[in-house]
């Protein structure tokens, strides 16, 4: 009972101690050292070699007379039936078979069993072969010629049959009868082995007719390229140079699309290479070369660059130099479209070869790849192709309608109310002022306006009418300009130039006047610069007085006070008086940055430096005292620098403390004294 309950009952009610597997003890080695007489593995393998039992092999039978014969023949052949009986499929049990009975010299059992072997699976070309190498083997020939024509007939697709039967009949010296079978089986379409093994036959017994007339029938059965180059090299062997260019040529005809024409015309012009015909041989390889696509004639330009280098001249040297790179770019824009840097390497290439009509194909070529996407970094490299291509039809060609259409379809092409290109539109009224034709180039430049306005066509535009001396056209252009992008100080500034060149001063002071009511301009400083300008240039001082107010209420920049402090110094009046004003400025500015920006400090130690430079160029009229005793002092300070983890460190600067600072900073010194005082006093009566 003990043990039921100490026992597991999934391990049969086992204790773990019974399930425990127990491993052998390790041996130890007591003594390591190696032996005297060490034993190699050679020694061990030769050891058992010679200690292995011999191999036991059945005793030799002998038969002494003919009752023991025929009964071992007997036993023998129930063994093989039994064996068939059980294994009626495996072939190799009947071929043991027939090749004992063979043995016994008893053919017509042998010829049985053949016979059986073959309604069992006549498919299975290894058993003909067996059973025609039997019936040659002993000399029945006519036995082995109706094995051979059934098997050709039953399986006219193994070669190997037919080429056994061919050879046998051969051996006998039966070429009427080989010819015949080679007939049969030429009838049934074989591969290409198949015809030359008849075409070599024929040649051993010097039939070159028959043999050229079986070239006929082999290149119409199988119509490819390496047919016809072996059907030509037949033909040039055998002397008959005519009729081996008369083969290529038909060739030519036939394959000259096929995917392996490159192969025929390097054979076709070799041969005529070999022939001494260079001009023929040259000409068929640029025939070929403009016929083959570009892709799959690389070893046919290095052939013809070969060529050349042997036979031709500079120029034909050059040309196929020429074609080898073609094929680089060919490739190249193959394998992507949209390389336009490929585009423009093959373009140039084709330029200096100088064939108009190749130049033109690839143009149209490169430009059919528009960018997939509609954004204008796609399209900024792209747009040069077009560019260069009119500059080619002008220039080059000199084809002018030509290069009208073209600028007229990159035109049309780009999508304008997404985004432009202004020096298309420069470009093609240019070419259209160069022809003469104004009015077409006004038409180009007002549909860009319309179209796509820019900065740089408005430009180009006023510029040409400016130089017309169109002036009406010009302010025109500069109001639609204006319209356009009234923020546009750039235009202002020379929309005003213009009328004041043309002695218009009040047109030119309204168009200021009207360019800074503007609500927002993107450079405001350089209109204010060229208003005020202006009306120095004129000579109104209150006028340029007045402006400087105006600016100066919209922005208190210290470049401001200081061009207002350098007018009022150079204005052409009396110099005390010009001394007097500027001086004024200098205070009023003063007096701004100290009440109201004294955290400027920086600007207003500029300004005083300013304003000393200038009482020092003043000369005797000059006080600098007036300057001196404003000017700040310079002190160096540290100021932490905070970061998100904390302190990151110091960082030192350059601090003003102005005069009135100081004064102030000392009397708060006193007043602090003075209470530091009174509270001593205090104390001390209380004590």
């Amino acid at each position: 009972m003990a043990s039921n309950r100490d026992g597991d009952p999934s391990l049969g009610y086992l204790t773990r101690k019974d399930t425990e597997v127990k491993l052998p003890r390790p041996t130890r080695v007591k003594n390591k050292t190696p032996a005297p007489i060490q034993i190699t593995a050679e020694q061990i393998l030769r050891e058992a070699r010679e200690r292995q039992e011999a191999e036991i092999r059945p005793p030799k039978q002998k038969i002494t007379d003919s009752t023991e014969l025929s009964d071992y023949r007997l036993r023998k052949r129930k063994e093989f039936e039994d064996l068939i009986r059980r294994v009626r499929w495996n072939i190799s049990v009947w071929i043991k078979y027939a090749q004992w009975e063979e043995s016994q010299k008893d053919f017509n059992r042998a010829r049985s069993v053949w016979e059986r072997a073959l309604e069992v699976d006549y498919r299975n070309h290894t058993l003909w072969l067996k059973y025609a190498e039997v019936e040659m083997k002993n000399k029945f020939i006519n036995h082995a010629r109706n094995v051979w024509d059934r098997a050709v007939t039953l399986l006219p697709r193994v070669d190997q049959l037919w080429y056994k039967y061919i050879h046998m009949e051969e051996m006998l010296g039966n070429v009427a009868g080989a010819r015949q079978i080679f007939e049969r089986w030429m009838g049934w379409v074989p591969d290409q082995q198949g015809w030359l093994s008849y075409i070599k036959f024929e040649l051993r017994y010097n039939e070159v007719e028959r043999a050229r007339g079986i070239f006929e029938r082999f290149v119409q059965c199988h119509p490819k390229v390496s047919a016809w180059i072996r059907y030509a090299k037949f033909e040039m062997k055998n002397g008959e140079v005519e009729r081996s260019r008369n083969v290529y040529e038909r060739a030519v005809e036939k394959l000259a699309d096929d995917e392996e024409a490159e192969m025929l015309f390097v054979a076709f012009a070799e041969f005529e290479e070999r022939c001494k015909e260079t001009e023929r041989a040259r000409c068929i390889y640029k025939f070929a070369l403009d016929h083959i696509p570009k892709g799959r004639a690389e070893d046919l330009y290095r052939k013809f660059v070969a060529f050349e280098k042997q036979y031709g001249d500079k120029e034909g040297i050059e040309d196929a130099i020429v074609g080898k790179r073609r094929f680089q770019y060919e490739d190249e824009v193959r394998k992507n479209p949209l390389n336009y840097d490929a585009w423009f390497d093959y373009i140039r290439l084709e330029e200096n070869v100088g064939n108009k009509e190749r130049t033109r194909e690839v143009y149209e070529r490169a430009i059919a790849n528009v960018p997939p996407a509609q954004e204008k970094r796609y399209w900024q490299r792209y747009i040069y192709l077009w560019i260069n291509y009119a500059l080619y039809e002008e220039l080059d060609a000199e084809d002018i309608e030509r290069t009208r259409e073209v600028y007229r379809e990159c035109l049309s092409l780009i999508p304008h109310e997404i985004f432009s290109f202004a020096k298309i539109w420069l470009l093609a009224a240019q070419f259209e002022i160069r022809q003469l034709n104004l009015k077409g180039a006004r038409q180009v430049l007002g549909n860009a306006i319309g179209k796509a306005p820019k900065d740089k066509i408005f430009k180009k535009y006023i510029e040409i009418e400016l130089q017309l001396g169109n002036i009406d056209r010009c302010r025109k252009l500069y109001e639609k300009y204006l319209e356009w992008s009234p923020e546009n100080c750039y235009a202002w500034s020379k929309y005003a130039e213009l009328e004041r060149s043309l002695s218009e001063t009040e047109r030119a002071r309204a168009i200021f006047e009207l360019a800074i009511a503007q609500p927002a301009l993107d450079m405001p400083e350089l209109l204010w610069k060229a208003y005020i300008d202006f009306e120095i240039s004129e000579g109104e001082y209150d006028r340029t007085r007045e402006l400087y107010e105006r600016l100066l209420d919209r922005t208190k920049h210290l470049k401001v006070w200081i061009s207002c402090a350098k007018f009022e110094a150079s204005a052409k009046e009396e110099q005390k008086l010009c001394i007097q004003n500027a001086r004024r400025v200098f205070e009023k500015a003063l007096n701004y940055f100290r009440m109201s920006a004294p955290e400027l400090k920086e600007e207003r130690a500029m300004l005083l430096d300013e304003w000393l430079d200038m009482e020092k160029s003043f000369g005797q009229l000059g006080d600098v005292s007036l300057v001196e005793p404003k000017l700040p002092k310079k002190l160096k300070k540290r100021k932490q620098i905070d970061s998100e983890d904390g302190l990151a460190g110091y960082e030192e600067y350059i601090d003003y403390v102005f005069p009135e600072e100081a004064h102030a900073h000392n009397l708060k010194i006193l007043e602090k004294a003075r209470e530091w005082k009174r509270q001593r006093l205090a104390s001390g009566a209380e004590d």
